[in-house]
């Protein structure tokens, strides 16, 4: 009796411990997914200027070099600068990864989009944009998950009470892929470039004449985002 005690404690003992290493592993994996948006290299390093980069002309992603299209360096804009706007608000549907921006009860545009994977998802909930760039770079990943994208245009940043800015998600323009409609980023809502610069000049906050970035503030608001199942 008092082998067969011994084994039963042993073997519950080895069960024990592979839970606890299970467990920690899978703490660890999912650590990741819980963990900040596609922006976060840049408010890590402080690039929040917001300037087109020239120089920079290739990225790379999914393990393949992209030439970055011309119309991300477009900074002739002819679009008239937003206004503060109440009304404005965007929503965002993940299962049917579509994007509607509405003027009170009026639909401005309807686009698809592509939100954040499974192991990356984009949060649902109320928001505000608090800060908008022009451009700014994205980095991140490891091994063939590497993706190193310099000026991501159009980015408008998001944030709430409880998913704090420093999280790094956003709606901005995707030259990286053109999969709309199916989930695909770290948790940022990807739009189409042309789409992006649509929403940046419509939202507030207002961007200033001549700049490439702005602040939400208590006189230039964000505008709202709701994003839902």
């Amino acid at each position: 009796m008092k082998t067969n005690f011994l084994i039963i404690l042993a073997a519950s003992t080895v069960i024990i411990i592979s839970f606890v290493v299970l467990g920690l592993g899978f703490k660890g994996k999912f650590a990741k997914v819980e963990g900040v948006g596609e922006l976060y290299s840049s408010l890590k390093s402080g690039n929040l200027s917001g300037i087109v980069r020239g120089e920079e002309r290739t990225a790379y992603f999914e393990g393949s070099e992209i030439n970055i299209p011309e119309l991300v360096f477009d900074i002739n804009s002819s679009h008239v600068l937003g206004v503060a706007n109440e009304e404005r608000w965007i929503e965002v549907d993940l299962s049917e990864q579509k994007l509607k921006a509405w003027d009170g009860g009026k639909l401005f545009l309807e686009t698809l989009v592509s939100t954040g994977l499974p192991w990356w998802p984009t949060p649902t909930g109320e928001f505000r944009i608090w800060i908008k760039l022009r451009a700014t770079k994205m980095e991140g990943g490891s091994g063939k998950h590497y993706y190193y994208l310099p000026n991501v245009p159009y980015v408008m940043y998001f944030q709430n009470s409880e998913i704090p800015g420093w999280r790094g998600y956003g709606l901005h323009g995707t030259y990286w892929h053109n999969d709309f409609g199916t989930q695909r980023s770290h948790g940022c809502v990807n739009l189409p470039t042309e789409v992006a610069k649509e929403l940046y000049y419509w939202t507030s906050p207002v961007l200033p004449e001549g700049k490439s970035t702005v602040y939400a503030d208590d006189g230039n608001s964000g505008t709202r985002i709701v994003i839902h199942e």
